[in-house]
C-alpha cells in the first residue's frame, strides 16, 4: 500500500488550507489517482489496523438496497451512524440508487442487475457502470454520495477492473475503507462471472486531510508497510445477492495497531 501512503505525502506536499462543510477545517488538493493490481494482494492498510467487517458489510448493504442502518449496526458496522435520523433513515443514498433509481416518472432502474446482465453479455462494452449521483434526489439523502461513479472493464485478458470516481475523500479515516470496499466489490463480481482480477482504480475530485488527522498521518507515515492479506470467496457463492459476510474470508493480515481518529459529520 505505498500508493496510500505517497498520495498522504502529495496532500501534505501540495495541500492547501481550506474550510469545510463541517467546520474543522482541512488540507486539501484536487485531482489524483492511484492504481492497484488486485493480484498482488488485497489492497487493505498494513500501517493501521482497519477493522474488515466494516470493510465487508457495507458493499453488503449496498448490494441489498438498504438505506436504513440497522443491519450495518446488527454487525457492528457504525460508520454510518453519525448521519442517520432517530429511525436509523438515510434517505436514498447507494443502496437506494444501486437497486431502485427513481427517474422523474417514477419508474425504477435496477443498476446493479443491469451492470451484471452487461458484464454477461456484452463484456467489451463500455457503459458497465454505476452512478449514485441522482440530482433529483441528493437533497432527501442524508449525505450526497462521496463514491459517487464506478465504470467497470473487461480486457482482451478476461480480467476484471475497476475505477470509481470519489467527489469528496477523508484521507485518513475514509479512503482506506474505499479503497478495500470497492476492491472487494470487484473481486465479488469477478468470482460470479468467472473473470480473472485486474486493476482497481481510485480517481479523487476533492482529496483532502481532515486539520485533526495531522498527528495521526504523521504517526502513519513513519511505519513501515507490511505484506498485503488475502481474500477468499465461497466458491459455492455464484450470485452477486447471495453473498453474506461468512462467505468472505481475510488472511495474512499482520497490520500495524488502530489509529484512532475523529469522524467530521
Amino acid at each position: 500500500m505505498r500508493q496510500y501512503l505517497d498520495m498522504i505525502n502529495h496532500i501534505l506536499n501540495v495541500g492547501q488550507f481550506k474550510g469545510d462543510r463541517t467546520g474543522t477545517g482541512t488540507l486539501s488538493t484536487f485531482g489524483y489517482q492511484n492504481r492497484y493490481d488486485l493480484n498482488e494482494g488485497f489492497p487493505l492498510l498494513t500501517t493501521k489496523k482497519i477493522h474488515f467487517k466494516s470493510v465487508v458489510v457495507e458493499p453488503l448493504w449496498f448490494i441489498n438496497g438498504d438505506t436504513n442502518v440497522k443491519f450495518l449496526q446488527d454487525n457492528g458496522c457504525r460508520i454510518w451512524n453519525e448521519w442517520a435520523d432517530e429511525n436509523g433513515e438515510l434517505g436514498p443514498v447507494y443502496g437506494a440508487q444501486w437497486r431502485k433509481w427513481t427517474n422523474s416518472e417514477g419508474k425504477e432502474f435496477d443498476q446493479l442487475k443491469s451492470l451484471i446482465d452487461g458484464l454477461k453479455e456484452n463484456p467489451q462494452s463500455r457503459r458497465h457502470i454505476i452512478n449514485a449521483w441522482n440530482v433529483g434526489e441528493l437533497e432527501n439523502m442524508a449525505l450526497p454520495p462521496c463514491h459517487a461513479f464506478v465504470q467497470f472493464y473487461v480486457d482482451n485478458n478476461n480480467r476484471l477492473s475497476c475505477q470509481l470516481y470519489q467527489r469528496s475523500a477523508d484521507a485518513f479515516l475514509g479512503v482506506p475503507f474505499n479503497i478495500a470496499s470497492y476492491a472487494l466489490l470487484t473481486m465479488m463480481i469477478a468470482h460470479v462471472l468467472d473473470f480473472k482480477l485486474g486493476d482497481f482504480v481510485h480517481s479523487f475530485g476533492d482529496l483532502h486531510i481532515y486539520n485533526d488527522h495531522m498527528n495521526q498521518v504523521k504517526e502513519q507515515l513513519a511505519r513501515s508497510t507490511k505484506a498485503l492479506p488475502r481474500v477468499k470467496l465461497n466458491p459455492n457463492v455464484r450470485d452477486i445477492e447471495s453473498f453474506t459476510i461468512d462467505d468472505i474470508e481475510l488472511t495474512q493480515y499482520n497490520p500495524h495497531p488502530l489509529i484512532k481518529g475523529k469522524v467530521s459529520v
